[in-house]
């Protein structure tokens, strides 16, 4: 493996599945960019704040769904590693179908869903009235926008990073253009905002729906006749589900620590919990940086773990752990050089820049403590182990996180970036401990479940 780390070919295969990627990340938050503008230039703030309440809240429910696009890279990578076409069609089935199971409960459930949410988010009665219509027309987005998550998923475990960079740009693309038409041109304020929103969803899934046939098209793959049987087997969904389970429980606690920083931020005061909500975004940003090469090391590792490749898998890991930490120093010499006049950018509230400030250290060093655990979820998910992921996460969370808060509640908002700190160092110590201790027995190249 040492001599193929430092071939210029190894490192352009791992640009060509991550830098697509990085770049489809950009529209992002260029999207929640025009949300805001087109939406903030409305004659009341309470607009926007509905949007805002309304958009955190189907975020959340979708991004808890997420497990959707992991499962689905790491199986239909190992699929196509191992050269099993019709594999690689059972996951996409299986996963389509349990994408429509779930988004039927979403609208199913959809009334005490939204009645639970806007009592925990609160705010004035003019954001809930308007937060509410927002989501009222976006959940019915859930069909399209899991079965999304789905077909990323597969496209990316397929090795071809490009097609899902085109169905993110286009579908952001297409987002903005509407947002502006709806809100702006026809004047239907957040009722605007919202069916753009699923318009766009719905147009990003036709297109990834080509995308994926045009695939199948080009291998001419020809399904057995028990295709369906085997591929609707009872035991397979549900060895299927409890790899969701687990990756499910796994995104569920990293939720939890976020939301305990802005909640526990909170209580320290108005200028605090701002500031820690500015620093927050720049975590976002260095997810941007990373989440790419974390999705190209998914689809690495499957297709190495399908092809039976024990020196491809080391050879994965090895060059995506060497980017990741690359691009964690650079995030680090950008925070250290510039923080200050970043937060500027953000907020010209003096008492929060002088907050953001102060704990602008703890976000120096968030990238290094980092970037371990963002590629080496991305290891773990392309190995399918999703069971090793939930116990570490679990052990970062309720063995780390939590008490480290609770010794250090005397150090304030210190505190609080202390044992979020100790959390990311945590998650990459752990795994990086079960990805030393499977590799000594060999245990990667063993599937962990059905394709």
């Amino acid at each position: 493996m040492s001599s193929a780390f430092f071939s210029g070919a190894a490192h352009r295969r791992t640009f060509a599945l991550a830098l697509p990627m990085v770049l489809s990340n950009i529209t992002v938050p260029l999207l929640g960019l025009v949300d805001t503008l087109v939406i903030g230039h409305l004659e009341q703030a309470y607009y926007l704040g509905g949007v805002a309440v309304g958009g955190t809240i189907i975020s959340l429910i979708f991004w808890l769904l997420g497990f959707l696009r992991m499962s689905t890279t790491g199986l239909a990578a190992q699929a196509y590693g191992a050269n099993d076409d019709e594999r690689r069609v059972q996951v996409l089935v299986r996963a389509l179908l349990l994408a429509l199971g779930l988004a039927s409960l979403v609208l199913l459930l959809q009334q005490p869903l939204i009645e639970l949410a806007f009592w925990l988010a609160g705010g004035s009665d003019p954001v809930q009235f308007y937060g509410r219509q927002y989501v009222a027309i976006r959940i019915w987005s859930a069909p399209a926008a899991l079965a999304n998550l789905v077909l990323l998923g597969w496209l990316l475990g397929s090795q071809n990073a490009r097609a899902p960079m085109w169905l993110l740009i286009l579908g952001n693309s297409a987002n903005i253009l509407l947002d502006i038409w709806f809100v702006m041109g026809l004047g239907w304020q957040v009722r605007g905002a919202a069916a753009a929103t699923v318009l766009a969803d719905y147009l990003s899934l036709a297109l990834g729906l080509w995308l994926v046939w045009r695939t199948l098209r080009h291998k001419k793959i020809i399904l057995a006749a028990d295709f369906w049987p085997r591929t609707l087997n009872r035991t397979a969904f549900l060895r299927v589900l409890g790899l969701n389970r687990d990756i499910f429980l796994r995104a569920l606690c990293l939720q939890l620590c976020f939301a305990f920083v802005t909640f526990q931020g909170a209580r320290l005061g108005d200028d605090v919990v701002a500031a820690n909500a500015v620093l927050m975004n720049f975590l976002m940003f260095i997810s941007f940086g990373l989440d790419g090469f974390a999705y190209a090391v998914e689809a690495m590792v499957g297709r190495a773990i399908g092809r039976r490749r024990r020196d491809e898998l080391r050879l994965a890991c090895a060059l995506n752990l060497f980017w990741g930490a690359l691009v964690a120093v650079l995030f680090t010499l950008v925070f250290a050089l510039g923080g200050e006049r970043l937060i500027g950018m953000i907020t010209s509230i003096e008492p929060v820049r002088a907050q953001a400030a102060l704990y602008l250290p703890w976000l120096m060093l968030m990238p290094l403590a980092a970037c371990w655990c963002f590629i080496l979820d991305g290891i773990f998910i392309g190995a399918t182990r999703g069971r090793d992921m939930r116990d570490m996460m679990l052990l970062s969370t309720l063995g780390v996180f939590f008490p480290v808060w609770w010794l250090s509640q005397s150090l304030g908002n210190h505190g609080l970036w202390l044992a979020l700190l100790c959390f990311m160092l945590a998650r990459g110590l752990s795994l990086g401990w079960a990805l030393w201790r499977l590799d000594r027995r060999d245990a990667f190249m063993v599937q962990q479940a059905p394709l």
